[in-house]
């Protein structure tokens, strides 16, 4: 269970990130719609996880953006720096995060299920 202060930071981390993501990075690579989805901070305060969520147009487009974002951490570190009052900036770590995705997938099935449920329903009823 993180405490008051990793919330706090995880928070700040989030919106730092996302900040300079949308107003600070101008790298052609970056394409498409990217979401902070989620940052857990560690208890020490010192590293963090951040967890991302990349709408591009295809995967290579996707895995550019990722590698772009990747090789701007230390600027996006220096911004997030600036924002702490903290004796220490964590060092951060960026994952992929699928799980949006995922679950946009599983509605699409269930949609998908519904409607040919929909239409066989129809179909014998005529």
């Amino acid at each position: 269970m993180p405490t008051r202060r990793q919330e706090k930071v995880a928070r700040v981390i989030r919106d730092v990130v996302s900040d300079v993501i949308v107003h600070h990075l101008n790298d052609p690579r970056i394409t498409g719609f990217v979401s902070v989805t989620r940052v857990e901070v560690m208890a020490d305060l010192r590293s963090a996880d951040v967890y991302l969520s990349i709408f591009a147009a295809d995967e290579s487009a996707k895995d550019r953006t990722f590698a772009a974002l990747t090789s701007a951490r230390p600027r996006i570190q220096s911004f997030l720096a600036d924002e702490l009052d903290s004796k220490f900036c964590p060092v951060l770590r960026f994952h992929q995060d699928e799980q949006f995705r995922k679950t946009l997938e599983v509605m699409k099935l269930i949609d998908q299920v519904a409607s040919e449920r929909q239409n066989k329903d129809t179909d014998a009823q005529e």
